[in-house]
């Protein structure tokens, strides 16, 4: 999945793109608030993280673009402001959730993650395809029962077919939501990661290639698909 970070302390924003990262996000960063707005309008991020106190434009009215824009991705709203009218300014803008400085970064992974686990739909922490299961607050993949072991990139496939899960994804969909901007694979590159993560589930139909489309994860014939 890929997030925005919006944030002016370059070294805090170092910081949340590596443990992002870490957790299996693709990550892009902008320090100025009308570059926030501009790539916020036009990249199709799954979610953003956004500082309000920034230059060049605040992260109310950043917030507030996106929005008007028709960006409805979740929004975690971090900031060292802890008045409550900053908090309802922010929720009016359009933020899903608020999280006062200092943090600590596993809770903004944590807040991220059920943030997508709830605009994907899904109340609970756990998204079902089969026998494929995908612990979303944990991010732990489970094929059978037993961990999958999973490469970063992956990772990051297979948790974006699981949140659209019987929906037909395009390569290019999965290269503007798994990969941050200045990474560019060619679709040969999807192609041989998907190919890899069948051989390790062991069941080629869970992931259909839609010819000439895209890909489509699909619970086996006879199995249940749940979220």
């Amino acid at each position: 999945m890929r997030v925005l970070v919006v944030e002016d302390d370059v070294q805090l924003a170092a910081q949340l793109q590596a443990a992002l990262g870490e957790a299996g996000f693709a990550v892009d960063v902008e320090h100025d608030g009308r570059e926030a707005a501009f790539a916020g309008s036009v990249e199709p991020y799954d979610a953003a993280v956004l500082d309000l106190g920034l230059p060049g434009e605040d992260g109310v009215s950043v917030l507030r673009e996106w929005r008007e824009a028709g960006r409805h991705w979740p929004v975690l709203v971090l900031t060292a402001r802890n008045r409550w009218s900053d908090k309802v300014a922010s929720f009016n803008a359009g933020a899903d959730d608020y999280l006062t400085k200092p943090f600590m970064m596993e809770e903004v992974v944590l807040r991220l993650r059920a943030m997508l686990r709830r605009s994907a739909g899904s109340g609970a922490g756990v998204l079902q395809a089969g026998e494929l299961a995908y612990e979303v607050g944990a991010g732990r993949f489970l094929w059978q029962g037993r961990a999958l072991q999973l490469t970063a990139q992956e990772h990051k496939i297979l948790a974006y077919l699981m949140h659209h899960s019987g929906e037909l994804v395009t390569r290019t969909q999965i290269s503007e939501h798994v990969y941050a901007r200045d990474l560019d694979p060619d679709s040969n590159t999807i192609d041989v990661l998907i190919g890899r993560i069948r051989r390790k589930l062991g069941q080629p139909q869970v992931i259909r290639t839609e010819r000439g489309q895209g890909f489509r994860l699909v619970a086996p014939e006879g199995a249940a698909s749940t979220e």
